[in-house]
């Protein structure tokens, strides 16, 4: 949601940020509706003041003896009982018109995003470890994961397309990587663990930006209630309507959950393998903070994503996403690649963002400085660390040899009980 002072002081930045964005300029509409709104609370409390003043005045007409006075006060009053109605529903049409625009308009881009229309736009900023020169052509994780137990068309006749049945070991290195992100976020980079609900209400999707704009990427259950995206929605939302402390520290939040998107946006993309599904697991990253702290913040992050990659040897890199490529709620977004052998490409694994107070001001999230009476709205950032069948899919390609088997990366061996290969079978 955006600051309507902001828009009334800077007008002409803002419509310049919503074309950056690919937008429409929206100033003029948002302050025609802002001037309506307050006309119209204007016109509400002058009736209100006024039907008190008038009820005042009758009983001290009647106290004089003047009942015609007291008669024609009784009428105004009358009068306005009868108006005032009008008044009130006028304002709250206008106040919920006006919501209705913001909250449909992205973020803000932060002044060190890149211009650009989509992905072509974004920039690299580093990249890290040294690909695999295999000794053999390597292949898709789509060609060698059947043999394995990742089963494509048993997914399929359960469920549909964009649904995978693992099984065996290659179940278990999927559970690995999980428990090894999750315990890598929580004992080395400081993330408090959680287990919130993947099923949540309208209040949680308004506030973490995912409703209106997304309702046809996401699932809806016979109860009116949301299948998570991502686990962001509840972690962000679990501060909503709140008023925090001081946060000399800010809040870091960690959760392993199911996900769910109908990707309705991508239709037709990645409609082969495990890159793109319906149902989906990640370790997904939090922040709530004070706005002074949300770009070292947001650069932590990112590390601790980047740390998981670094751990299993995955080559990757950084990317900073322009203007046009970044999601709605974002002000400013790294994305991390993988390098997958068997397409040959990099590929999205992580996506980490700094929001601002964007979502604050939807969820009404404050925070109280110390030794300060006014509350401030915190900044919220979120981040995969990483997405669990997205790093599978890595370690496939990476690890993979030339009999079709997948050798277990070091850092999962705790979790793989001796296993050290997955075999064909």
């Amino acid at each position: 949601m955006h600051d309507i002072a902001f828009v009334r002081s800077n007008p002409q930045a803002f419509d310049d940020a919503m074309r950056a964005r690919g937008g429409e300029p929206a100033a003029d509409r948002i302050l025609a509706l802002d001037a309506r709104r307050r006309e119209a609370l204007t016109q509400v409390q002058q009736a209100q003041s006024r039907r008190n003043e008038a009820s005042k005045a009758i009983g001290q007409a009647m106290a004089k003896g003047d009942r015609d006075a007291a008669e024609a006060l009784k009428a105004e009053v009358g009068e306005l009982k009868t108006t005032m109605p009008a008044m009130e529903e006028t304002a709250k049409a206008t106040e919920a018109e006006l919501e209705a625009l913001l909250a449909m308009l992205p973020n803000l881009p932060a002044a060190d995003v890149p211009q650009g229309e989509d992905e072509a736009g974004n920039v690299e900023v580093s990249q890290w470890g040294e690909k695999r020169d295999f000794a053999f052509e390597p292949r898709e994780h789509a060609d060698i994961g059947p043999a394995l137990g990742m089963d494509f068309e048993t997914g399929a006749a359960l469920s549909g397309a964009r649904f995978t049945f693992l099984r065996g070991d290659i179940a278990r290195l999927h559970r690995a990587l999980a428990q090894f992100m999750l315990d890598r976020q929580t004992r080395e980079n400081g993330y408090t663990e959680c287990n919130p609900p993947v099923l949540v209400n309208d209040g949680a999707m308004y506030g973490t930006d995912k409703l209106p704009k997304f309702a046809d990427d996401s699932f809806r259950t016979t109860d009116d209630r949301w299948l998570v995206p991502t686990s962001e929605v509840p972690l962000t939302a679990s501060v909503a309507d709140t008023i925090l402390g001081d946060l000399a520290e800010p809040i870091r939040l960690a959760a392993h959950t199911l996900c769910f998107r109908s990707e309705a946006g991508s239709a037709g993309r990645d409609t082969r393998g495990f890159i793109r599904q319906h149902q989906f697991e990640k370790v997904e990253l939090v922040s709530i903070c004070r706005p002074e702290h949300s770009e070292a913040e947001h650069e932590r992050m990112t590390r601790c994503a980047e740390g998981v990659l670094e751990a299993l040897e995955l080559p990757y890199r950084r990317m900073l996403l322009c203007t046009g490529d970044m999601g709605f709620g974002a002000r400013k977004t790294f994305d991390l690649e993988v390098w997958l052998p068997g397409q040959g490409a990099f590929r999205e694994i992580s996506s980490c963002s700094n929001t601002g107070d964007f979502q604050a001001r939807r969820m009404n999230a404050r925070y109280r400085p110390e030794g300060e009476k006014k509350t401030a709205f915190v900044h919220t950032l979120n981040g995969s660390g990483l997405a669990v069948g997205r790093t599978l899919v890595a370690v496939m390609e990476s690890y993979q040899q030339e009999d079709g088997s997948v050798a277990v990366p070091e850092a999962l061996a705790p979790y793989m009980g001796g296993i050290t290969k997955l075999e064909p079978r």
